[in-house]
């Protein structure tokens, strides 16, 4: 396929688009920092500007595309990751802003210019636990896409939109429109540097119900969600199969989350941050489970 990725350059992007290539696809990386890796075509622009988008999507990716004579190629798909990442890098009303109206534009210039399948970046903040002012308990045990999401803050907010964005776009076209919720994006380089202290401290990870998903198997979700057509628009919480916990999924819950009901049978490790709908709809399977990687204590 044919993919116009925005913000590939990014924490998770620099991740899934190689994952991307190896699967055979081709990508144009559309950010305002070039990702400088073998392979990938490169344009610079700014997902807030609705003209730049539209002319960035019906644009040559390379220069070999020029040989044909036959015109601008058509993308068969958009990935768009580009956001602020995070609260407190920005101000929150520029937060809100380049997030929700960058995800606009850029679903409006692929539905308008035909592209039929868009996977769009949401969060897993949209749940309200993580930049929640206080300690915040959700509502019910495991995190699933049916939830009521209620975030307080800005960029969860700004998700929350960019979702609801996209199920607009979606109606009125029919196109397929995915919006993964995302978890704690984790490199390979991070689980030596950082799980070791999530094992002595578990309370830090409780604000993300102690999710993560490895930046590579992001990488399969996403060529799932490319290659699985028809479900019109869909949510999906994209993590790994456990938690990023050594404690027991029954022990974390009764120690973090106390107050909160559990409504599914889970596994001993299994994510309080469930990805059943993408192991169960896209036949997702776990390749980077952070047991691979760093020896619990």
């Amino acid at each position: 396929m044919r993919i116009f990725f925005t913000g590939g350059s990014g924490k998770a992007g620099k991740h899934v688009i190689p994952y991307l290539l190896e699967q055979g696809h081709s990508v144009l990386n559309v950010d305002l920092t070039p990702l400088d890796y073998p392979g990938v075509d490169n344009l610079t622009a700014d997902i807030t500007d609705s003209g730049q988008m539209f002319n960035a999507m019906s644009s040559y990716a390379n220069l070999g595309e020029l040989e044909n004579g036959t015109g601008v190629p058509k993308f068969d798909a958009v990935v768009h990751f580009a956001a602020v990442p995070r609260i407190l890098i920005n101000p929150d009303n520029e937060t809100f802003r380049v997030n929700t109206m960058g995800t606009y534009n850029v679903i409006e210039a692929a539905v308008k210019l035909g592209i039929k399948k868009i996977i769009i970046a949401s969060s897993e903040t949209t749940y309200g636990i993580c930049f929640s002012d206080g300690k915040t308990d959700p509502n019910v045990l495991p995190l699933q896409e049916d939830y009521d999401v209620d975030p307080m803050d800005s960029y969860g907010l700004s998700k929350v939109v960019n979702e609801k964005t996209a199920r607009s776009f979606q109606r009125r076209s029919g196109f397929d429109i995915y919006a993964l919720r995302i978890g704690n994006v984790i490199e390979p380089h991070e689980y030596a540097e950082l799980f070791p202290n999530y094992f002595k401290k578990p309370e830090v990870r409780r604000r993300n119900a102690f999710c993560y998903i490895d930046a590579r198997d992001l990488g399969q979700i996403v060529d799932l969600c490319l290659k699985k057509d028809k479900l019109g628009f869909q949510l999906f919480n994209a993590g790994n199969d456990h938690n990023g916990a050594i404690l027991p999924t029954k022990e974390l819950a009764e120690k973090f989350f106390p107050n909160v009901p559990i409504n599914e049978d889970l596994e001993e490790h299994e994510a309080l941050f469930s990805n059943r709908k993408i192991r169960e709809v896209l036949g997702f399977k776990e390749q980077h489970n952070w047991r691979k990687y760093v020896k619990g204590e």
